[in-house]
Parts: C-alpha cells; sequence; structure tokens
C-alpha cells in the first residue's frame, strides 16, 4: 500500500473488495493511514478536505468493514486503528484532521463493541509526536535541523517543546505498543484508546 496510486485509491470500496478476497485466514491486523493538512476552519479548502476525509476516514472505515468481514467466520482476531492525540486535543489549524482521527477513535470504540460477540477485539493507538521520515518533507522541521546542528538535535527540541515527558517516541516504541495490543497479553482488551503522546494531551 506504499505506492501513489494505492494511497489514492484507499477511499475506493472496489478496491477493497478485491484485497477482500487475498486475505484468508488473516487473524492480527493494523489499520494506518493518514495524510495531513493545516488550515484555519474559515480557509479550509474543500477539496483538500474531501481529500484527507478520503484517505483518513473513509480509507480507514473501508479497510476496517474489509478486515472484520474476513474475520468474522474465524471467530477470532485482533486489530489496531491508528487515531492520533490530535483527535483527542483541539489545536488552531488543525479541523479537518484532527475530526478525521477523532471518528477513527469512534468508529474503533463501534467495531469493538459489534466484534466483540464474534471473538474479535477492535483497538485503537493515539500517537503524539513520533520521529519518523515524514518530519523531512516539512519546511519548519528543515529550518529547525539548521539552526539546531542536526536532525537528532531538532527533533529533541520539538519532543522538549511539544509534550510533558520532554520527548518523542520512536516509530519502534509504536510499534511495540501496537504489538502489544494486538497480543495475547491484551486479550482482554477491547475498545480502548492507548494514547502515547508523552502528556501532550493530559
Amino acid at each position: 500500500m506504499r505506492n501513489a496510486p494505492l494511497r489514492r485509491r484507499r477511499g475506493d470500496p472496489a478496491l477493497w473488495a478485491t484485497i477482500e478476497e487475498q486475505l484468508h485466514g488473516l487473524d492480527h491486523a493494523v489499520l494506518n493511514a493518514g495524510i495531513a493538512d493545516a488550515a484555519p476552519l474559515t480557509e479550509i479548502d474543500f477539496t483538500a478536505w474531501r481529500k484527507l476525509m478520503a484517505v483518513n476516514l473513509d480509507g480507514m472505515m473501508l479497510s476496517l468493514q474489509c478486515v472484520l468481514r474476513v474475520m468474522q467466520p474465524q471467530g477470532s482476531g485482533s486489530l489496531v486503528m491508528t487515531a492520533s492525540a490530535g483527535g483527542l486535543k483541539a489545536e488552531p489549524g488543525t479541523a479537518a484532521y484532527g475530526a478525521s482521527k477523532a471518528a477513527v477513535i469512534q468508529m474503533a470504540k463501534v467495531a469493538a463493541r459489534e466484534a466483540a460477540p464474534l471473538g474479535i477485539r477492535v483497538n485503537a493507538i493515539a500517537p503524539g509526536g513520533v520521529d519518523t521520515p515524514i518530519w523531512d518533507a516539512v519546511p519548519m522541521f528543515g529550518d529547525l535541523v539548521a539552526s539546531a546542528g542536526s536532525r537528532d538535535a531538532a527533533i529533541a527540541e520539538m519532543g522538549r517543546m511539544a509534550t510533558p515527558l520532554g520527548r518523542y517516541a520512536t516509530a519502534d516504541e509504536i510499534a511495540g505498543q501496537i504489538g502489544f495490543l494486538l497480543s495475547d497479553m491484551a486479550a482482554t482488551i477491547t475498545g480502548s484508546v492507548l494514547v502515547s503522546d508523552g502528556g501532550y494531551s493530559a
């Protein structure tokens, strides 16, 4: 799902019908879809709004629907949906992204209630700042790297500014937390949102 044509088609039901045919026996899934945009509410471009919702919300719903349909006949399964701390805490300029991720959180809770009698667990994770390559394409981050002297120093500075804990998560830490939610160690956990944001939304 990493190439551009597939990213553009995540909101296409026909794509997911094709994928569903290939997923027999699936017992664990991580549903991860997200693009970001920033604008005050009065300046949101509707085309940009729809593009973001097509990926963050339509794509998430269709992938969730697909996975649940595969898992239902098996009577078991565990899945984690990637939300965001941005769906929990309001920040100016994040209406589209925040609304989409808040909807993902609610969708995970509804799915958990519907799927529990079928033996399927559904949880969400809501990361805050995470050190990933996505920052490298952000002009503001490039400026911070230049002033801080290195990429690591820039990430550390953002973590100090943005979180009470004083640092961002690593991708490996988030992956480990998702792994826990998928595992039998979390066998009685469903309908939960694991907030991993260094205290940002507290």
